[in-house]
């Protein structure tokens, strides 16, 4: 499969601190790639890399099969965490205005498309001044892809949107999957990036900590805890072997299991001594994973 990008080796230093150091990723062609990190890691570093705002001091930045360039091309789309747009036009003024600066000049009826898609139909002849954050948010989104770029980098796009709106923009995103354009999508949203993305890159302090599938991520930080249920007046017993320690949880026991505990070893102590009705080995979730690579270590 090709790529839509590729950093090689990338190193960039402010002052005496690299932002971003020896990065090495690859975004696939046709997929979203979650691009997650705690503030300060070098995401946004590492997005305006990609967008040549930045050139690197060390490595390579492929884009679209270039690393050439001072600025990025016309093939690709730009949702900032900072929003930004021209309060004193209409909102159709304000789409056509971006899609022509980026050569697609016959847009009109696109406008109105993406417009009545995303819900903002009746939104299109009123001053961008008088929109609400949430539909100034769908007008920016309509911005970044508008000209049907071959790929388009989403920082934060669902940043304090209510469900019903997170929910229409979540589609947007799978639909220009399905047509075929790369996402790459930066978000503090953990569920989200479960939800949406094909593959997840954390980086933590400039370097790539995580890069995979959510099953191969999982894979690489089993979780030592199983969540059982007991039948009726059921207990555990005293003295079962390979849990470090038991808490209660909504009706269910979460059991820690001691390092390398193996959960086959347990269910068998359980089945053979006491009532069961649930048996769960517990699956990290990438906001556990998250946490437990960027909590700051005590004193």
């Amino acid at each position: 499969m090709a790529n839509s990008v590729e950093l090689v080796g990338v190193t960039k230093t402010f002052g005496s601190k690299p932002a971003v150091d020896r990065l090495d990723l690859a975004v696939p062609e046709g997929a979203v790639y979650g691009f997650v990190g705690p503030n300060g890691s070098g995401k946004t570093t590492t997005l305006r890399l990609m967008l040549r705002i930045f050139q690197p001091d060390a490595g390579r930045v492929i884009v679209l099969g270039s690393d050439r360039g001072t600025v990025a091309d016309d093939r690709l789309g730009y949702l900032p965490e900072e929003r930004g747009l021209y309060k004193r036009l209409t909102v159709v003024d304000e789409i056509m205005y971006f899609a022509r600066l980026k050569g697609f000049t016959q847009c009109r009826a696109a406008v109105h498309q993406w417009l009545d898609r995303l819900g903002a139909g009746s939104w299109a002849g009123q001053r961008v001044e008088a929109l609400s954050k949430g539909m100034a948010q769908k007008v920016q989104f309509i911005i970044a892809v508008i000209a049907n770029p071959k790929l388009v980098i989403l920082d934060e796009p669902l940043a304090g949107l209510d469900p019903v709106n997170m929910e229409v923009l979540k589609e947007a995103i799978l639909s220009l999957r399905a047509g075929g354009t790369t996402v790459v999508l930066s978000t503090h949203d953990m569920a989200m990036a479960e939800e949406l993305c094909d593959s997840i890159l954390m980086i933590f302090e400039g370097r790539k900590v995580l890069d995979g599938s959510l099953a191969e991520i999982r894979s690489q930080h089993p979780e030592n805890r199983i969540r059982v249920r007991l039948a009726g007046d059921a207990r555990l017993p005293a003295d079962l072997q390979g849990v470090s320690a038991v808490h209660d949880a909504n009706g269910f026991q979460v059991l820690d299991l001691v390092d390398r505990g193996d959960p086959q070893m347990i269910l068998r102590q359980l089945a053979s001594s006491t009532g069961l009705e649930h048996f769960e080995v517990m699956r990290p979730t990438l906001h556990d994973i998250f946490v437990k690579i960027a909590r700051p270590v005590g004193p």
